[in-house]
């Protein structure tokens, strides 16, 4: 799947949901639901999207697995996208005191932030090397108003956008060291970026647009993951792409009117520490490193999550989970994660999780797994 269908799946997250949480670049309903943690507590199918190292952690039983995964989330918290298109009705109708009033709901309005994601993983757990062949799509769309002097004709909103698809494999290796127990991960990986920008007056606005103007950039990276393995206690380290990236974010018209700026793919570092028994899950991520998107752009898009979350295991048959998510940033707001997940006889799974933090910051996923 490509960079436009991706930002058109968080279009149509934006139009249906009106509402993205920046929250998670992790399409895993299992994560999201337990408050997007997982660096010490994925399983090895899931395992690159977090840890890498987590792709030696598989049982006995565990032979081939296939994973697929679908998320959209979405943070319009001044409902700009509706107010918008009732000033565009308004416009249309000449009634101008609806739209002096639109114009003043809009003006210091929150940027309106969507994403989505898809994954697919098809993992071989072996005891020479475990390894985990996985496809990793995203894009992220962020539209500001920038309302003067009261007028529709002069009043813009700025929307940039980021999509990315990456294609690696994440090889991991348990060892045994002074009587403990770790495993090791890297994955080598290929990424394609584009960024896309465009300004338009509120009443020419149209997210349809997003692709008038865009820059693509390609480039080689790694991520590196480690796990210590006490009883049945996890204390992990990932590390996500040790090769900072940037890209130009640009609508080419180098005025004042137009978007002149970066997007960075930044190394994020993230701790986790998980209690993990067959029955009960229990997990904590925390992020080291600060996580700035959009630069010299007025998007306000700085996070920094510590994340909580657990699960209950029937049998290996049902699973319920629920955590909460906290940006220390600010950028967003605290949110209250939960999902179920069904997995009978152990050889399919069907996850399903949502993240709620007022009406108008919201996100939902979904995962199908197969395991043989």
């Amino acid at each position: 799947m490509n960079n436009k269908s991706i930002l058109a799946l968080s279009i149509m997250g934006a139009l249906l949901a009106s509402n993205v949480s920046a929250a998670s670049k992790v399409a895993d309903a299992r994560g999201n639901a337990m408050g997007n943690t997982g660096v010490a507590s994925a399983d090895y199918l899931t395992a690159p999207f977090y840890n890498p190292a987590l792709t030696a952690s598989y049982k006995d039983e565990d032979d081939f697995g296939i994973f697929l995964a679908l998320e959209v989330a979405a943070n319009d918290q001044d409902d700009a996208i509706s107010v918008i298109d009732d000033l565009q009705d308004n416009i249309d109708d000449s009634n101008q005191s609806a739209i002096d009033q639109n114009l003043n709901e809009l003006d210091g309005a929150e940027p309106v932030r969507v994403n989505a994601g898809i994954g697919l993983a098809i993992a071989l757990p072996t005891e020479f090397v475990a390894s985990n062949l996985f496809v990793h799509s995203y894009a992220e769309i962020v539209a500001t108003t920038d309302i003067t002097n009261n007028n529709y004709q002069t009043s813009t909103v700025d929307l940039v956008a980021f999509g990315y698809i990456e294609l690696g494999l994440a090889l991991a290796k348990q060892f045994q060291i002074s009587g403990e127990r770790f495993s090791f991960g890297i994955t080598p990986k290929y990424q394609q970026m584009t960024t896309y920008a465009q300004v338009a007056t509120v009443e020419d606005f149209d997210v349809d647009d997003y692709d008038e103007s865009e820059t693509t950039k390609s480039a080689f990276n790694v991520d590196l993951g480690a796990v210590w393995y006490k009883h049945d206690f996890r204390v992990a380290l990932a590390v996500k792409d040790l090769i900072a990236q940037e890209i130009d974010v640009s609508n080419n018209q180098g005025n004042r009117d137009g978007i002149n700026g970066t997007y960075n793919l930044d190394t994020q570092v993230t701790v986790g520490v998980a209690y993990d028994t067959d029955y009960f899950v229990a997990a904590i991520d925390a992020d080291l490193t600060k996580q700035t998107r959009f630069e010299n752009i007025d998007t306000n898009d700085d996070t920094q999550f510590i994340r909580f979350g657990i699960e209950g295991n029937a049998w290996g048959w049902a699973q319920l989970r629920a955590g909460y998510e906290i940006d220390l940033e600010e950028t967003l707001d605290n949110s209250i994660t939960a999902g179920i997940g069904i997995s009978p006889f152990d050889l399919v799974s069907l996850d399903i999780a949502g993240s709620y933090a007022g009406e108008n910051q919201v996100g939902i996923s979904t995962n199908l797994a197969f395991t043989f």
